[in-house]
């Protein structure tokens, strides 16, 4: 299994467990004043999973990582994230997240690490890539599990004890 896809396991795992142990109750609570609430994040990063989910499978066969955002809050109201149950918000996440794994995995070395320019990557990722600075496939997927990360540990606080990088924030959201 390649890196992406093997850190993406251990987070899913790790976060999982943790995951389940929000009630119903508390994962509708805001987590803090003018934020969005468990629920809600989660949403997101549901709708992250399925933005990245076709950045991945079609960027294994273009020269560049060229990809359009999405506005992010519209989708989160949209979607009533707020009034979905947890266990299926759940569910859903950790579904497409474990598919992501897979296609992560399917990816050669040749497509993993591949300079691509041009790019998206200084208006779309978490961790922006100046306009002019080529990038990877690698480091999109990378990236994308930082992402996730940075919002579990929203959500989970002191609980979360993944094994990413430091809790910074970075990009948009």
């Amino acid at each position: 299994m390649n890196a992406p896809a093997k850190r993406i396991v251990q987070v899913l795992d790790g976060a999982c467990a943790a995951l389940v142990r929000i009630d119903e109750a508390e994962s509708a609570r805001s987590l803090a004043e003018g934020k969005w609430s468990a629920r809600q994040v989660i949403g997101h990063l549901v709708d992250s999973a399925s933005n990245n989910h076709e950045r991945f499978v079609v960027a294994q066969g273009r020269s560049d990582l060229c990809f359009a955002g999405y506005e992010q809050e519209q989708w989160v109201e949209r979607q009533r994230y707020q009034t979905t149950s947890w266990a299926d918000l759940l569910e859903l996440w950790t579904a497409l997240n474990r598919h992501l794994v897979r296609i992560m995995d399917a990816a050669d070395d040749h497509d993993l690490h591949r300079e691509r320019h041009p790019h998206t990557l200084d208006t779309m990722a978490w961790r922006p890539v100046p306009a002019d600075e080529p990038t990877s496939l690698g480091y999109l997927m990378a990236d994308y599990v930082d992402h996730l990360e940075y919002h579990l540990r929203q959500i989970l606080g002191d609980a979360w004890t993944g094994p990413g990088p430091a809790p910074e924030a970075q990009g948009s959201d």
